[in-house]
């Protein structure tokens, strides 16, 4: 019999002599991928952007796979690794049950099982999408997959609706997870989701009656982690034309247009997900659940995950347990919490393919009633003027009268779902009369200013979001009478007014000059600081001492002020604000100044630092985590974070001591786009499409994005071919 320590060895030695071969394929195989990557056309225009042209739609998408894997294959990969619930293997044990969680809520046999009976016309871009991969690391064997040497073409079905981070778990935590299934309430072996601190995104939507040219124009400003999606344009002969960002390793354009309409999708905080309470009963040795006062047995699943250590992968089994309501996922009180989601499904991914491929209004709102859309919110325009909004997508059907956001009981049939609501039925608004909506992850309920919809006539579960301080910059901007053009709306969409200030700055003077005195030695160094302030206004700008002064102070302050997604019944991000302002003493202001002032002068030698000093943005490598450095170039950024109310999202952290603080998440890829007789677009992106640190395309558009300075899209294929760079097949 085999000493254990030696069975672990040799299985990790098959698996290592796996990975090394694994992209060796038969003389067939490697002919018929050869066959298939002739039909698809990529042309790179003089940003590096993909353009792909097939006959078939399944053309197309082996195009823009292999386009993709050309720019960054390694994100692609994380993607899927992670997805599979298999982080562990890579990472090691400190992700140990975020793969768990993974797997409890994203079943592998499932996405089989629907991928046997898709309908065709989706197994072929399945296919297509596995094949264009496997394709590639066939023709490029320096490429070494961290883990996934082969994709297979259920893959995609793990992950359908192209979310940053689609997976919904109510209110229950990674840490509560591993507390359920270790016994242990130390915080290590998973990585916690931020959950209230706002990343999100900005949509904006003007009708005719608001624009010079008589076209509606639409605005889509994804705030993603950066570098998370490029920009990408698809086409065949079956009636696919579609531009935009799609998310690294899938097969649609996420956010983008067509020649008759576009689609933004904001972050949505909208009900999808809920916790139940189980009776539990121990019988014999044997577990049961209650459920309408019968008792019937929990479903209990081994899983295994396995963590690399010191180069061996380390087998952990866990016993898992699951009710009719879904898998149990915490201990709240003594009672089993099971969560009831909606994280992946077929339908899903269908609906994320179809509306690329809308005409018109009525086909997009046909894409919308499939009612699949767990995380999204949507903002809508289109060639024959219309605009639309949509908050959320797939609602389930609820008892009205409980408040969704707490644990429900889930012994009784009447806290079930009761089938989702009809679009009709949920928050939603046609060509307002106002002539532009505007949604950056707030309430739906100021989407038109005054001609909202009536948050009274609404269920609560429907949209729980609050408002925020991007909300009220936009709802501000957007109010006047101005006649947009494009330009205008890129201008617009670059306003840097940090809102918050206008009630934290207010407050702050108020309370320093009624509990200050002049004379008072103590606090003299802050004269100085509260007078710049005071003359502020409240607009982010690199050369602007004031919002240094007012981002570090801000950060320091009581929490609540940056709490962004709400549940229902809770005060939102500007009433907090305004209830924290109204009643903060000088304790709770003034210190906090202070320390920024004092900090401040040990980092620089002085307290006058302009914005653009310490906000930079920095490239230096195509690593997913990547390392900064105060002493490799970076660029001044001018814009401030979304917490705070900058249109423009650059959300930037100190790395490892630095003095300033890098941006890695917020504007990513934004593009602006008129419709009328011809497509008309301006796109910008977060340094450059390629992932490859040796491309020229890597930080062509550093210096644009600093500046807001857009690039036209290059939409029709006679003006690509006049900027091609580059012409070719895959593989050649």
């Amino acid at each position: 019999m085999f000493p254990y320590s030696k069975i672990l060895k040799i299985t990790f030695l098959i698996c290592f002599g796996f990975q090394l071969s694994a992209q060796k394929i038969s003389t067939k195989e490697s002919s018929r991928l050869e066959k298939l990557a002739e039909k698809a056309t990529i042309i790179r225009d003089n940003w590096g952007i993909p353009h792909v042209y097939g006959k078939t739609d399944a053309d197309a998408v082996f195009g823009l796979l292999y386009a993709q894997c050309e720019d960054d294959f390694k994100r692609i990969e994380m993607n899927y690794i992670e997805k599979l619930g298999r982080l562990s293997e890579i990472k090691g044990e400190s992700v140990l049950y975020n793969d768990l969680e993974i797997k409890l809520l994203i079943d592998v046999d499932e996405a089989k099982a629907d991928y046997k009976k898709a309908p065709d016309w989706l197994k072929k871009l399945l296919n297509s999408y596995a094949d264009a991969i496997n394709f590639y690391l066939y023709k490029h064997p320096e490429v070494k997959p961290a883990l996934l040497t082969h994709f297979e073409p259920w893959f995609p079905l793990l992950w359908t609706d192209g979310s940053i981070g689609a997976i919904s778990t109510a209110d229950l935590s990674t840490g509560e997870l591993k507390a359920f299934y270790s016994g242990n309430t130390d915080k290590v072996a998973y990585v916690e989701r931020e959950k209230y601190v706002q990343t999100g995104s900005n949509g904006f939507a003007f009708a005719p009656s608001k624009t010079e040219s008589g076209n509606s124009i639409l605005y889509i400003n994804p705030h993603t982690t950066f570098y998370f999606r490029p920009e990408v344009q698809i086409s065949s002969e079956e009636g696919l034309n579609v531009y935009g960002a799609v998310t690294w390793g899938q097969f649609f354009i996420y956010q983008g247009f067509n020649e008759n309409c576009g689609w933004m999708h904001t972050s949505s905080n909208v009900d999808v997900a809920d916790m139940y309470a189980e009776k539990i009963t121990n019988k014999n040795g044997k577990l049961f659940y209650e459920f309408d006062s019968k008792l019937l047995p929990v479903i209990e699943k081994e899983i295994t995950i396995k963590y690399l250590e010191k180069g061996k992968l380390i087998p952990k089994k866990f016993k898992t347990y699951a009710t009719n309501n879904g898998p149990i996922m915490a201990k709240r009180d003594g009672k089993w919490i099971s969560l009831k989601s909606n994280n992946r499904s077929m339908t899903s991914l269908i609906q994320s393919w179809i509306r690329t491929k809308s005409t018109n209004f009525d086909d997009y709102k046909k894409a919308m009633d499939l009612k699949a859309n767990t995380s999204n919110n949507t903002v809508y325009a289109d060639s024959k003027g219309n605009i639309a909004y949509w908050h959320g997508n797939f609602i389930p059907i609820r008892d009205k009268t409980l408040n969704w956001a707490k644990v429900v009981d889930g012994s009784i049939s009447a806290t079930q779902w009761k089938g989702l609501h009809d679009v009709n039925e949920t928050v939603h608004l046609y060509n307002p009369t106002n002539g532009w909506l505007q949604n950056c992850n707030s309430t739906p309920f100021s989407v038109a200013g005054n001609n909202s919809p009536k948050k009274e006539n609404y269920i609560p579960y429907m949209a729980p979001d609050g408002e925020n301080f991007r909300g009220v910059n936009a709802v501000r901007i957007f109010s006047n009478n101005e006649k947009y053009t494009l330009d205008k709306v890129i201008a617009n969409g670059y306003d840097t007014k940090l809102s918050i200030f206008e009630i934290l700055i207010s407050s702050l003077i108020n309370v320093f000059e009624k509990n200050i005195k002049p004379e008072s030695v103590e606090y003299s160094e802050l004269a100085e600081p509260i007078s710049i302030l005071k003359s502020w206004d409240y607009y982010a700008k690199e050369n602007s001492v004031a919002t240094t002064l007012a981002v570090e102070w801000a950060y320091k302050l009581d929490p609540i002020i940056q709490k962004a997604y709400i549940d229902e019944g809770e005060l939102d991000q500007v009433e907090n604000t305004k209830n924290f302002a109204k009643n903060a003493t000088a304790a709770q202001m003034i210190p906090q100044l202070q320390t920024v002032i004092k900090e401040l002068s040990s980092k620089w030698g002085t307290w006058k630092m302009a914005w653009g000093e310490v906000n930079r943005f920095q490239r230096s490598s195509g690593e997913i985590d990547l390392k900064y450095d105060d002493n490799q170039p970076s660029l001044p950024i001018g814009f401030g974070p979304g917490s705070w109310g900058s249109l423009p999202s650059f959300k930037a952290n100190y790395q490892n001591n630095s003095k300033k603080r890098y941006g890695y998440n917020g504007n990513s890829f934004v593009c602006a786009v008129e419709f009328g007789s011809k497509i008309k677009a301006k796109s910008l992106l977060a340094g450059g499409n390629s992932g490859d640190a040796n491309s020229k395309h890597f930080t062509d558009q550093a210096e644009m994005y600093r500046n807001g300075q857009f690039k036209d899209v290059l939409f029709y294929k006679e003006d690509v071919l006049k900027n091609a760079e580059r012409t070719y097949h895959p593989g050649k």
